[in-house]
């Protein structure tokens, strides 16, 4: 026998035994497609139908001439209730005029240094690159801080803030002098 001979033959075996894996395959598939039939005439779909939408009844927006929630002006009113209270740490604060620094918020503001003349601490902060001189009693921030005491690296102050129970508390904080970035 040829070699040409051996791998025809060859070839054709393998043609033999493919054709065989193949229609064993197909078998499946037929009763593959019969039992898929079956369920479909079996299972019956319970599809519950959707209920008609409700009717929409547009309302006007009655509080458009109201005052805004957010507004000055409400929380002007409220904090002038606040202040006729007798125990009211808002009463004095409320009645005072304001100062230029009470316009800015204190994270905003910048202890750069300090300086002593007639025996009295000031200190140099810097808002907007402005420079104010402060003394001890001089009012700052937006939450009605008054300056308590001033030493060479810090400016200590009181303000009186709402806490969780919207009752006017006094915190304690400073602002710390800034070093200069080189």
């Amino acid at each position: 026998m040829s070699t040409v001979e051996s791998a025809r033959r060859r070839s054709a075996a393998l043609l033999v035994v493919c054709a065989a894996v193949l229609s064993a395959c197909a078998g499946d598939q037929d009763e593959l497609q019969q039992w898929m039939e079956q369920q479909k005439r079996e299972v019956k779909p319970n599809v519950e139908p959707l209920s008609a939408p409700k009717k929409f009844n547009p309302q006007p927006y009655a509080a458009l001439g109201a005052v805004e929630p957010f507004s000055t002006q409400k929380l002007t009113v409220a904090l002038k209730q606040e202040a006729r209270q007798p125990n009211s740490l808002l009463a004095a604060e409320i009645n005072r005029r304001k100062e230029p620094l009470e316009a800015y918020p204190v994270d905003s503001m910048a202890m750069v240094g300090s300086v002593t003349r007639n025996g009295r601490p000031y200190a140099l902060l810097k808002v907007d690159n402005l420079l104010y001189q402060v003394k001890q009693g001089d009012y700052l921030g937006q939450n009605y801080g008054k300056i308590i005491k001033i030493s060479e690296t810090d400016v200590a102050y009181r303000e009186i803030v709402q806490d969780a129970a919207g009752e006017w508390i006094e915190r304690n904080s400073a602002l710390q002098l800034q070093e200069k970035a080189r």
